[in-house]
């Protein structure tokens, strides 16, 4: 008998292990009712409550009763996450490190920003990054546990081991930065590239929600990048660096941008430049916006007008080549969509194929200034989903 019962352990475990993978993956998209669940997921009542019952006893879920739902009946309990699971964010920025505390659910809910006056090298960024996590920890409520630490990298990272090589707005090369991190922090650390994060942030929280084929791209201080969702998989290609918008060629006489390619995006389309037409400091995204909404001056509107047309060839080419249904832009990108929309529009769909008019959706990000923590966080997060820990 005894055999029998550890050979069906062996046979119904996976399978429970499956469904708590599916039930939690879901709440980790926001709070869902348990009726919802058990629609969702096509398992019975009794086995969605056990499920839960489980992910509460893990810590990994709570259970909320709605109150004056003003329905005939029990109300079903509301599923969200629990706020035990903690996971570091990393960001370096040429001119800043960012680093932040993410719950599940991609709520961001410590934040620190310490400004730089160059690009920081590999140390600089270990020792923010360690100062950060011991100011976490000081902050956190008793019971968190971090799970590890995610560094969204502006540049080329190779898959596996979070070893960057390439990041030269940085100015690294062949940098083991998650191994450096992951000793220094003493928790697991992966790293990826950032837009290929921020193409999962907002796929899985913000504009990019509800499509299958999704081509992010983001402009900020460190330059132009992109991720792409296709077929509802997140396209990395073989080195993990699919996406790469910034350095893909808008004109054949332009400069050189910081990886030496000519004509390229990145060198047409810059925050540098447009804040020097400005004449602003700030790069605060919604600041930033303000003022060029509200300026008058000439050679701003003819810099907006440039960067626009560039930034529309270079997303028809990529909508021509990926198929996507949705384009959503983050960064100071999104100050070109909000000022010149028809502009970006119509440059855009004359670069389309024909039978793509009007099919492909421009959208403005979501989630702001916190895009690329929430998408560092999501690679500790993706093994906590998987292995479904006990905290």
């Amino acid at each position: 008998m005894a055999a029998v019962d550890d050979r069906t352990r062996t046979r119904v475990d996976p399978a429970r292990h499956a469904n708590l993978v599916a039930v939690l993956r879901r709440v980790h998209l926001g709070p869902v009712s348990r009726s919802e669940l058990t629609t969702l997921t096509g398992l019975n009542r009794s086995t969605v409550a056990a499920l839960v019952a489980e992910l509460v006893d893990r810590r990994l879920v709570v259970e909320d009763v709605p109150a004056g739902t003003g329905s005939v009946g029990r109300p079903s309990p509301v599923v969200r996450p629990a706020d035990h699971a903690v996971a570091v964010a990393v960001h370096p920025e040429i001119d800043a490190v960012r680093v932040a505390a993410v719950r599940l659910g991609g709520r961001v809910v410590h934040r620190i920003r310490t400004a730089l006056d160059e690009p920081p090298d590999p140390e600089t960024v270990v020792a923010i990054a360690a100062d950060g996590l011991r100011e976490i920890r000081s902050v956190l409520p008793s019971g968190s546990v971090v799970v590890g630490a995610g560094v969204a990298v502006p540049g080329l990272v190779r898959l596996g081991d979070g070893h960057v090589r390439f990041a030269p707005h940085l100015g690294w090369r062949d940098v083991p930065i998650a191994r450096q991190l992951q000793t220094a922090l003493g928790v697991p650390v992966l790293a990826a590239n950032e837009a290929s994060l921020g193409a999962a942030a907002e796929w899985t929280f913000g504009a990019g929600r509800g499509t299958g084929d999704l081509l992010f791209v983001n402009g900020g201080t460190s330059g132009i990048g992109g991720g792409i969702v296709a077929g509802g998989i997140p396209l990395l290609g073989a080195t993990g660096s699919a996406g790469e918008i910034g350095h893909v060629t808008v004109r054949s006489d332009g400069v050189r941008d910081t990886a030496g390619l000519a004509g390229t995006l990145e060198s047409e389309v810059s925050l540098a430049r447009l804040t020097a037409a400005l004449g602003a400091r700030s790069t605060d995204p919604e600041a930033f916006e303000r003022a060029i909404v509200d300026s008058r001056s000439e050679r701003v509107r003819t810099e907006l007008r440039h960067q626009t047309d560039a930034l529309a060839t270079a997303l028809g080419g990529a909508a021509n080549l990926l198929g996507s249904e949705r384009i959503v832009l983050g960064g100071f990108l999104t100050a070109l969509a909000a000022i010149e929309g028809p502009r970006l529009r119509s440059v855009f769909e004359g670069r389309l194929l024909g039978p793509l008019v009007g099919e492909v959706e421009i959208r403005r990000a979501e989630l702001g200034t916190d895009i690329l923590l929430i998408g560092a966080a999501s690679l500790p997060f993706e093994r906590l989903l998987v292995e479904v820990p006990r905290l």
